[in-house]
Parts: structure tokens; sequence; C-alpha cells
């Protein structure tokens, strides 16, 4: 592409937001907040379902008996079928009633479905096949970026990596920061779909950073090395490498799948300790 052509092209694509505004962004997609009594409503039916109470297959109680048993009206019952049934975790047929649909119907790119599985201690297996997932596509989304990124992707990445350097030492600054550095690099793909899975697997990757950096945190451990190596992965992309990116990029997750498998190991431990 002439210079002039990539000039152009840098100018049509704005910095997209980070942190917060970007959390911001995903939770207003969703069409509706978890906050305030539909909200509690909502979170402790989809928490019934997730943790078994209420197992697939199964019918869910009568309106009469959800609204005495959550202690809502019939209209805040509805509303909460309605939630449920777009995250795929019940179907609603006239004259049969609400039914628990199989496991592998539901939505677990949702991020409530994936916080209920967490709240129900029921995260692990979530984590490794989102483990499995990311060490297919993420290389893949780094190739890609390689080849594509603009001027304001590589303003993005390289500002995300400068925080995540700058938070080496805090656990809480460095999982947000990390998280941004990644979904940059899903926008820097400049494929729809990829950027798509990339907002939709933020609060995975949330869980999952905080867990591990949890249990590094408290051995003392701080995040420079994880920083380096998420700077190898900028680099390549900025020099145009796309083998290397991918390459780069594959070496960031296998080293987060074993820190988190060791956190989680850590937390089975500690549980088996517990009185």
């Amino acid at each position: 592409m002439p210079d002039a052509a990539k000039v152009e092209t840098r100018r049509r694509n704005p910095a997209r937001p980070r942190g917060a505004a970007a959390t911001r962004q995903r939770d207003g997609a969703s069409g509706y907040s978890l906050r305030g009594l539909q909200g509690q409503v909502i979170g402790a039916l989809g928490r019934d379902i997730v943790g078994g109470r209420y197992a697939p297959g199964v019918l869910l109680p009568r309106e009469a008996e959800l609204t005495t048993e959550y202690g809502v009206s019939r209209t805040s019952i509805r509303e909460a079928m309605k939630v449920l049934a777009a995250k795929g975790l019940i179907e609603i047929r006239q004259k049969v009633g609400t039914r628990v649909r199989a496991r592998d119907l539901w939505n677990v790119f949702d991020s409530d479905v994936l916080a209920w599985h967490h709240q129900q201690g029921l995260s692990q297996a979530v984590m490794h096949d989102l483990i499995e997932l990311r060490q297919i596509i993420e290389p893949a989304t780094a190739r890609l970026a390689a080849g594509r990124a603009t001027m304001a992707d590589l303003r993005n990445i390289e500002q995300a990596h400068t925080r995540m350097a700058a938070h080496a030492t805090d656990p809480i600054g460095y999982a947000e920061s990390d998280v941004e550095f990644h979904m940059a690099v899903f926008a820097a793909s400049h494929n729809v779909l990829l950027q798509r899975f990339g907002h939709l697997v933020a609060d995975f990757l949330h869980m999952s950073f905080s867990i591990q950096q949890r249990s590094l945190s408290e051995a003392g451990t701080d995040f420079a090395k994880d920083a380096a190596e998420h700077r190898r992965v900028f680099d390549a992309i900025n020099k145009g490498e796309p083998e290397a990116a991918a390459t780069a990029m594959l070496e960031v997750i296998l080293q987060g799948k074993s820190a988190l498998t060791n956190a989680l190991v850590a937390l089975d431990d500690r549980k088996a300790q517990s009185p």
C-alpha cells in the first residue's frame, strides 16, 4: 500500500477506548444491568441454574412459586426469564413451562454466565477451555495484527504495554492493563469477528489473570518478566513480522497457562487444608 494510502487508513481509525470506558461500552451493549432488585433476581436464578439446583432438562417452578421464593412480582420474574433465555440457560414454552437447557447450549461467553460459574466454584473447567481457545485464536490474531495494524493501533498496544510495565508490582493495575493489551491486539487484527470475540473474552481474561496474579503476588513475585514477554509481541507487530508475532503471543499464553495452573492447584490445596 502506498504511504499516502496508509496515512489515510490510519486517519480513519481513531483510537479505541480503554479500561473503564471500554467496560462501560460492553455493559451498555448487553441492554440491561444486574444492579438493583431486578438484577438480584436474575443473578439469584442464574446462580441456582449454573450451580445445579435446577438441573438441565428440569422444569423451573411456576411463576407463583418463584415470586414467593425470590420476593418479587410476577413482572420481575417474567423479565428475569427473558434475560436468562437470551443467555441460553432456559427455554420458555407456552403450556409446557420453562425448562433448563443443556449446558452445551448456554452462552458461556456471556460475562454473567461466567461470573455465576465462578461464584458457584465451577470456573476451572471453563478456564481450561478458554486457554485452549486462546492458544488457537490469539497467535493467529497477532499474525493478522502484524500485517494490518495502523499507527493508532500500534499506539494503543504500546500504551497498554507501558501501563503493564508501570504496574508490574500492582496486581489489580497489571490485570487491567494486561486485558487492555490483548484487546488492543484483537482490534489491530481489523477482523470484525475477532474483535467481537476479544470483547466477549475480556471477562474471561480478567478472571484468569486475577487468579494467577493473586497467587504470584502472595509469593512476592512481580510481573516484570511477563511484561517483557508482552513487549516481544508488540515489537513483532510493530516491525510487521507476522510469524514472530504469532510465536511471541503463543509463548505469552503458554506462560499464562502455567501460571494459572499453578494458581488453581494452590487454591485447591488451601481449600483442602481449610477446616
